[in-house]
C-alpha cells in the first residue's frame, strides 16, 4: 500500500478533531492543500467510513448511536454553518428556526430557514428542507449572529404579539454583558423591534 500524502494525513488528523455532528467542505481545508487534493482526501477519508457525504460538496462526522444502533440525521445548523463558510456567507438563522434555537418556542422546525446576504437558496437535507433568504447586507453585517437572531425571532413573533413569557425567555438566552451589545447594535432596526429588545434587556 503506497504511503498517504502529508496533506492527507493533516486533513484526517482534523477531521478526527472536529466533535462529532461538524459540518464542512473542501474550502475549509485550503489552508493545507489546493481544491484538487483536498477533494480527493475527502473522498477517501469518506470511503474509509470515516466522514458522510451530505449533499454536494458537504461533509459531516456523523455520531454513532450504539442504542438504534445506526448514524444520526446531519445536524442542519452545522450544514448551514458549512454552506456560509463555503460561499463566504454571513447568515443566521430566522422565522420558527430563530425561536427554536433561542428556546422561545419548543416545536422544532419543518423548515430550517436563514436569513443571509447571498443569494436565495433551498437544499434538501434528507428530507428537511434548508432555506436561505436573501436579505439587504444591512440587515445582517456588522451585527452579531446572536444580534440578528434576536431580531429575526421577535418579526416572527410579530408586532404586539410578544408575551412578557416570550421576553423572558429571549432574556435568559443572553448574558447581562451580551444584552448590552444588543441594545446598542439593534438601534438601527424597526422602532417596534427596538421597543420589544429593551423590554427583553430589562432588569438584565
Amino acid at each position: 500500500m503506497s504511503e498517504r500524502p502529508k496533506y492527507q494525513i493533516k486533513i484526517d488528523e482534523r477531521i478526527m478533531a472536529y466533535p462529532f455532528g461538524t459540518a464542512f467542505s473542501a474550502s475549509d481545508f485550503l489552508d493545507i492543500a489546493e481544491a484538487n487534493s483536498v477533494s480527493q482526501a475527502l473522498f477517501r477519508i469518506e470511503k474509509e467510513g470515516k466522514i458522510r457525504r451530505v449533499m454536494n460538496g458537504i461533509y459531516d462526522k456523523p455520531a454513532y448511536s450504539e442504542l438504534i444502533q445506526e448514524y444520526g440525521m446531519p445536524r442542519i445548523d452545522k450544514v448551514a454553518d458549512a454552506l456560509a463558510r463555503r460561499f463566504n456567507w454571513n447568515i443566521a438563522p430566522s422565522g420558527d428556526t430563530a425561536l427554536n434555537i433561542l428556546h422561545i418556542s419548543t416545536q422544532v422546525p419543518n423548515v430550517w430557514e436563514y436569513v443571509s446576504d447571498g443569494p436565495y437558496r433551498d437544499y434538501m437535507i434528507g428530507k428537511i428542507p434548508l432555506k436561505f433568504k436573501h436579505v439587504m447586507p444591512r440587515e445582517i453585517n456588522g451585527y452579531s449572529a446572536i444580534t440578528v437572531m434576536i431580531i429575526q425571532g421577535i418579526r416572527a413573533i410579530g408586532k404586539g404579539n410578544m408575551t412578557r413569557e416570550q421576553a423572558d425567555r429571549f432574556a435568559a438566552a443572553i448574558t447581562a454583558e451580551g444584552s448590552k451589545t444588543l441594545l446598542k447594535e439593534a438601534k438601527t432596526a424597526s422602532g417596534w423591534i427596538y421597543k420589544e429588545i429593551k423590554r427583553i434587556c430589562e432588569g438584565k
